[in-house]
């Protein structure tokens, strides 16, 4: 069946060694990869999610989740390392899952990597306009509030009379600290403010998030520039990010308040918000910042030497970050209460509440300077972050566009740039109008999501690639398989497991959509929808060798344990039996789907030369017409959950 054609490796590669200048220009080695992962990962993980994943889930636990986020970051990285350095093109999981699992899941992968990318951009972009009106603050620089958050966040404005009352109140049995000025009103801080006997103060209410729309207007300015110019300023300032995040951990190590690591794990108080769960939920969230190694994996086809230096890049970024996440999330939830953490810049916080300790002390002059510094590197940091970030999506459309998927202008290259010029407009633009309208929180989860369902194709395309194709050269290869790749799909599934049901059910609706879109345009523009005499003498390659029923049972038990952790997880809670069931088969049906996908491509007497027949113009409006019912179906789903939200979560 054409749906499950599968794009041949030698193919691929040839289409990697390509030259011209409507070619990416290959201008990045090793150490310049090595700095794309870092500007990626350190970034709105540190300086943004990492609060916001304390003060509403994990508490001083959230260095748990780190590490648990890490770990199964490393077991991802692994299966990326192989499939990046044996398949070393742009497009990231989209082209690996077009090399094994077929064009069908190929371009579910490439849709879900919107979610990834261009969600993850304007995620940070809001993160980067919390940071810099507090630097234009702390530089006398009013900037207009109802224009620097979301539609809809409420501000208040503290005087200093009213945060000195407000320092006499306890929070969890610690002093509430919070700079003057204008602050997010959240619960913590009404919390506060009722206990202090404060009312009347002057609020606001933004409309629109100006500072992060301009800021991704700027950076897709730059990519279409150039990958060199991008990566060049990138290095430039993940220099000074490193710096930064070094001076918070040993500045702030030494006003670290033990109290306030007790609880360690706060009682929890619903499914994901504290206790064990909470852990879960934690990593989960705050998942989304360790996407830096994926957004490298995207670069392949302008890397010098993508055999050797995709591997080194991919994990080197990796264990670099990973370190200082977990001792960044350490000293923040040290430094001040996690409760009052749940704000655009949590980082400022935590410095704010160091600096008020050390005044009076030999250290007060010298940590006064702390805010701008902190500040200033936030500021740096989140912009190479979206260098990365936007960098990532124009080359996913860019390797969609070469196969047909996605109309041509979209493999478009800049003449004099070599860019792919209109996709990084586009994405530009979308990131910028999602930056200035969305809520930071929402973005977060649905990067998340989206990443871990990433993970979970990648790490069982591993193992489908070593059955599909046992020849290929694999410059590296992942340890221990197949129980690296089996253990990081369910470590993956895991942690998705721990989102909230509405990301899950907003991750169906997007994929719904997509599936619509592949229908109504991708399935008979494919590159393969001639079957293969109409591409390349390439196709008749060993690639095209007979599917026997011989298949390693590898995958299915990935999607197997997938599906055992989802019961484990949700069937036997304290919730009632409606409950219970919406949360379990919502999830198991992303899973129980994901597995018969699996077992037809594993477990079927097909060739490859069937699987790339001619299309047939019936099947793609019978698969518009199912995939528009699916879409209706679970909008309606999702319309019904969230008119029940609060009688589902006993609100």
């Amino acid at each position: 069946m054409s749906l499950f054609a599968t794009k041949p490796i030698d193919k691929i590669i040839a289409e990697a060694s390509e030259q011209g200048e409507h070619t990416l220009k290959r201008s990045l080695g090793a150490t310049a990869l090595t700095m794309l992962g870092v500007g990626a990962i350190i970034g709105t993980g540190i300086f943004v999610l990492t609060g916001q994943a304390a003060a509403k889930h994990a508490g001083p636990a959230v260095v748990l989740s780190m590490i648990l986020a890490g770990v199964v970051s490393a077991l991802a990285a692994l299966c990326y390392s192989e499939f990046a350095s044996s398949v070393p093109i742009a497009g990231s999981a989209y082209a690996y899952g077009y090399a094994t699992l077929g064009e069908f899941i190929a371009w579910t992968i490439g849709w879900d990597l919107i979610l990834e990318y261009a969600f993850g951009a304007a995620t940070v972009a809001v993160g980067w306009s919390g940071y810099v009106v507090r630097l234009l603050n702390s530089l006398g620089i009013t900037f207009p509030i109802n224009f620097s958050a979301a539609p809809g966040t409420q501000f208040v404005n503290l005087s200093p009379e009213a945060v000195n009352q407000l320092s006499r109140v306890t929070v969890d049995g610690q002093p509430f600290s919070i700079p003057a000025g204008w602050n997010t009103l959240n619960a913590s801080l009404e919390g506060a403010m009722a206990q202090a006997g404060l009312s009347g103060l002057p609020t606001e209410t933004s409309y629109f998030n100006l500072p992060a729309f301009l800021i991704a207007i700027a950076v897709t300015a730059l990519l279409v520039k150039g990958i060199k110019e991008s990566a060049n300023f990138n290095s430039a300032i993940v220099i000074v990010k490193i710096a930064v995040v070094v001076l918070f951990i040993v500045a702030g190590i030494g006003y670290v308040n033990m109290a306030n690591f007790t609880p360690f794990i706060p009682q929890e108080q619903a499914p994901g918000v504290f206790g064990y769960s909470g852990i879960l939920t934690g990593a989960a969230v705050i998942f989304f910042a360790y996407v830096g190694f994926d957004a490298v994996s995207t670069a392949a086809q302008e890397a010098k030497n993508p055999q050797r230096d995709m591997p080194r890049g991919i994990i080197g970024s990796l264990l670099i970050c990973t370190v200082l996440y977990v001792l960044v999330a350490a000293v923040m939830v040290g430094l001040v209460s996690y409760t009052q953490l749940n704000v655009p810049a949590p980082i400022g916080v935590a410095i704010d509440s160091a600096l008020q300790k050390a005044q009076g002390t030999p250290f007060g002059a010298i940590f006064n300077a702390f805010p701008m510094i902190i500040n200033v590197g936030a500021v740096l940091g989140l912009s190479s972050t979206m260098v990365v970030m936007v960098m990532g999506q124009p080359r996913v459309f860019y390797s969609m566009g070469k196969d047909g998927l996605l109309p041509a202008w979209a493999a478009k290259v800049h003449p004099k740039y070599r860019t792919p010029h209109i996709t990084t407009i586009i994405t530009g633009t979308i990131v910028a109008v999602m930056a200035g309208l969305v809520n930071v929180s929402i973005l977060g989860q649905l990067v998340s999501i989206g990443t871990l369902f990433a993970f979970v194709i990648v790490s069982t395309g591993v193992l489908v690639l070593r059955y599909t194709n046992p020849n290929l050269h694999r410059p590296f290869r992942v340890p221990f398989s197949p129980f690296i790749p089996v253990a990081a799909a369910a470590a993956s599934a895991y942690l998705m497991n721990g989102l909230p049901l509405d990301t899950w059910l907003r991750l169906i609706v997007w994929m719904s959509l997509g599936l619509v879109v592949y229908f109504a345009y991708s399935y008979m523009h494919s590159n393969l929808a001639g079957g293969i005499s109409n591409t390349s003498d390439n196709y008749a390659s060993a690639d095209a060798d007979p599917v026997t029923s011989k298949a390693p049972i590898s995958p299915m038990i990935a999607i197997l344990t997938a599906v055992a952790l989802t019961i484990y997880q949700f069937a036997f809670t304290d919730k009632s039996d409606f409950e219970r069931l919406i949360d379990t088969s919502i999830r198991l049906f992303v899973w129980v789907s994901m597995g018969v996908l699996i077992y037809y491509l594993m477990y079927q007497n097909r060739s490859r030369e069937a699987m790339a027949e001619a299309r047939n113009p019936q099947t793609a409006r019978t698969g518009l017409m199912l995939s528009g019912l699916n879409l209706l179906v679970w909008i309606g789903v999702t319309y019904w959950f969230f008119l029940h939200f609060a009688e589902l979560h006993n609100k």
